[in-house]
């Protein structure tokens, strides 16, 4: 076939199988290799799958390397693995389709984004939200002023496990609402706070956060379990995010407020995820009536929003052109707002500032 291109994934664990099995369903794309440390894992995406006898199944990452006109990988491992392997693959002239978070380290992210424009190959990664058709929509709508002047936004992301053991809930969960917002807003924060509390797996009193933890060194001073964030962008536009993996009552829902209504994305509600709430306030005497109000489901297209990240790192290296939703730029700020997040949950909710200027993003501590 024309214009088909050779990839190999690595890592077919939880997600890796679905990168796996969105790649082998494009009509555009040859899987020739598949690396996991663990042979039963091979052994079962193989029946899985019915993978041909020429895919390369491997445990080690090196065999790769041996594999002619490998044109690109997906990497779903472990983020602690990502820098070492992206890096790796980068240098061999690889593209890169990555699993979020890019890095756990601001510096490796940009560094890695650096290197991909040197060899000229895609880097992208895998905020598999931005690809969503309820998030595709729900951005146009907030950018198109259908809910007036915005005023603030608000997440909720909780459930009951899993509980991750490399890092903590803000590292686990914080950056897909963050993406979402970002996204709608078309802006990136300027400010953020975060607070926390530990339960299960601290070092300390029970309950306290211990100050010295950072996802950048390693996680033995405790692992929070709940974390409040509070994001402030340019415009003064506040974001408040909930996130907890030990609260049986599991949400997945985002909000904006604006003066004209509500914009809700509720993940559980399958029937009508992205509803939009119309209503308002008009003033009769010092009375504040509600007016207006209605509430319209917004159809969505159709489509696994995974499916889609695949297609779109396909189309990025056919064309040569890095992905406008999801390149390792969007990535590596990402990481950026989750490493001065970090900060400040070890200060206690102190603000944490950040610089968004391409190419010199620090991140430094209000003083």
């Amino acid at each position: 076939m024309t214009n088909q291109i050779k990839i190999a994934v690595i890592g077919v664990g939880r997600w890796g199988v679905h990168l796996l099995r969105n790649f082998l369903a494009h009509p555009q794309v040859n899987i020739v290799a598949v690396v996991d440390p663990h042979p039963e894992r091979l052994a079962a995406i193989k029946q899985q799958f019915n993978l041909d006898e020429d895919v390369i199944l491997t445990t080690q990452w090196e065999d790769l390397k041996k594999v002619p006109g490998l044109t690109g990988v997906a990497i779903a491992t472990p983020a602690t693995t990502h820098y070492a392997l992206i890096k790796d693959a980068l240098q061999q002239g690889y593209h890169v389709l990555a699993e979020k978070p890019l890095t756990l380290n601001p510096g490796e992210c940009r560094e890695l984004c650096q290197l991909a424009e040197q060899n000229h190959l895609i880097l992208m990664v895998d905020h598999t939200y931005l690809f969503h058709p309820a998030v595709e929509r729900g951005k146009t709508l907030v950018q198109t002023g259908k809910l007036g002047d915005l005023r603030y936004g608000y997440a909720t992301r909780t459930h009951l496990g899993p509980v991750r053991q490399d890092v903590d809930a803000l590292w686990d969960l914080a950056i897909h609402d963050i993406a979402i917002f970002n996204a709608w807003l078309g802006q990136i924060p300027v400010k953020v706070q975060a607070t926390g509390t530990v339960w299960l797996q601290g070092t300390g009193e029970q309950g306290e956060l211990a100050n010295s933890y950072s996802p950048l060194s390693p996680p033995s001073q405790g692992l929070a379990d709940l974390v409040w964030l509070t994001l402030t962008y340019p415009d003064g536009f506040q974001a408040y995010i909930h996130l907890c993996w030990l609260n049986p009552d599991k949400q997945r829902r985002l909000g904006i407020v604006g003066s004209l209504g509500s914009l809700i994305f509720d993940e559980m509600s399958l029937s009508s995820p992205l509803t939009l709430l119309h209503g308002e306030f008009e003033q009769q005497g010092n009375q504040f009536i509600p007016v207006n109000q209605r509430q319209i489901v917004i159809e969505l297209e159709t489509g696994e929003p995974l499916g889609r990240v695949c297609s779109s790192f396909v189309v990025s290296i056919l064309n040569n052109i890095p992905s406008e939703v999801s390149s390792g730029w969007v990535g590596t700020k990402l990481v950026e707002i989750l490493a001065a997040l970090t900060i400040s949950l070890g200060q206690g909710g102190k603000p944490v500032f950040l610089n968004n200027h391409q190419g010199s993003k620090e991140t430094s501590s209000d003083s």
